[in-house]
């Protein structure tokens, strides 16, 4: 682990931060056309259950955040980013193997537990080396190409089930993070400088965390992101059902989910455009009002009886576009204060965003009812709720600015 590292470009750099935070799209997207043959072949009863393979991962990928952003902070960047995908690459092959429903539950609960470093260092790493717009940008480009999983994850998934079993999957997940991961062994350089580590003590960790919780515009912003990523959840864990069981796609529910996630990244690149000259704030409030209230017309539209697939589509899109809008900018707004705890300050944020919105999309999902009123619903209300953390981190005022960066944050 300690191979010396090579400056890269910008390009690569953000191709590579991409990358790593991929892996854990690709975790969670790549499953959903196989959900119904493994909970098959491992004797699932409920259908709804199916979910839980991803719920399982989600819940370790949040809690070991935890502790990857400590340890980051405490060890540099690359180490902990090394092992967590050495952990996420066994148990990732192990699962193929995974004689029982809850041994491939433990499984992909020690997958996310690896993949954990993977999005505390890449967070980590961009804090390490901008602030301001200009992580606001850089966040904008690694979110699109980030999206881009989403676009062929489900394909991919779908065809390797056409060519074999299921647990091909697995082997695919494990030898793509294996080449991910020799990638950051030789060309990752080491980002936090040796003074500006932090000792791995207990009252150290503890002031860290108070640090970013005591921040009260960093912490809000860090939960309005948890709300929508809740309902970002909520749909994902009910994605195969909505697309398959209701609006009848079969095979091209992979195509229908490429393209709300290709919109995403569309979002997402011209994000990196606009913040510059408008500022995180004002594209994160518009975007976010914006998706609340299309979430609330498509809430309304469902409650009035079986939504045709056009109407469906063409307002979710909508939706989705305004995510892409609110995703980076928000992420970006929480960090941007806490710099020199950027490792705790990600870990944290990436608990909230994970396990808190994991428990809120997997509650949506448990009450899925055959029609798409919970999903409608659980994105108004998260919405809403996002909102309100947002109004109260600004004091009560939207499209302000930011008093060390002006108009441009």
């Amino acid at each position: 682990m300690s191979a010396p590292a090579r400056s890269v470009s910008r390009p690569e750099f953000i191709a590579m931060m991409a990358a790593l935070m991929a892996l854990n799209a690709l975790a969670i997207d790549i499953m959903l056309p196989a959900l119904p043959k493994m909970g098959e072949a491992l004797h699932v009863a409920h259908e709804n259950e199916r979910q839980f393979v991803l719920t399982a991962y989600l819940i370790g990928f949040g809690f070991a955040q935890l502790f990857f952003g400590p340890i980051s902070d405490r060890f540099g960047r690359r180490k902990p980013l090394l092992a967590g995908m050495v952990v996420y690459i066994i148990a990732a092959a192990l699962a193929a193997i995974a004689p029982t429903f809850e041994t491939l539950l433990a499984l992909r609960f020690i997958q996310g537990l690896g993949a954990a470093s993977t999005r505390v260092v890449a967070q980590s790493v961009v804090r390490d080396k901008f602030d301001g717009r200009a992580m606001a940008e850089v966040m904008s480009l690694i979110f699109m190409v980030f999206m881009v999983v989403p676009v062929f994850a489900p394909s991919v998934g779908q065809l390797l089930l056409f060519s074999g079993h299921w647990q091909l999957i697995f082997m695919f997940m494990a030898g793509l993070a294996l080449a991910i991961g020799l990638w950051a062994f030789f060309r990752m350089d080491e980002t936090l400088k040796p003074e500006k580590r932090r000792p791995l003590r207990a009252a150290v960790i503890a002031e860290g965390f108070v640090l970013v919780v005591s921040n009260k515009s960093a912490f809000l912003y860090g939960l309005s992101a948890m709300f929508v990523m809740g309902g970002l959840f909520g749909f994902i864990s009910t994605a195969q059902q909505i697309y398959v069981d209701i609006y009848g796609l079969g095979a091209y529910f992979p195509l229908a989910f490429a393209f709300v996630a290709a919109l995403m990244a569309v979002s997402s690149f011209l994000n990196s455009r606009i913040v510059g000259a408008l500022g995180m704030r004002r594209v994160a409030h518009a975007a976010l009002l914006a998706f609340t209230a299309l979430s609330g017309i498509l809430f309304l539209l469902a409650s009035m009886g079986h939504l045709p697939f056009p109407a469906f589509i063409t307002v979710f899109t909508m939706i989705m576009f305004m995510f892409g809008l609110v995703g980076s900018n928000t992420t970006t707004l929480a960090m941007e204060p806490l710099g020199n705890v950027a490792g705790t300050a990600s870990s944290i944020f990436g608990f909230l965003q994970t396990v808190g919105g994991a428990a809120l999309g997997a509650a949506i999902g448990y009450v899925y009812d055959g029609t798409v009123v919970p999903v409608a619903a659980g994105f108004f209300a998260l919405g809403l709720l996002a909102i309100v953390c947002v109004l109260i981190a600004e004091n009560g005022k939207l499209f302000g600015v930011s008093a060390k960066y002006g108009a441009n944050a």
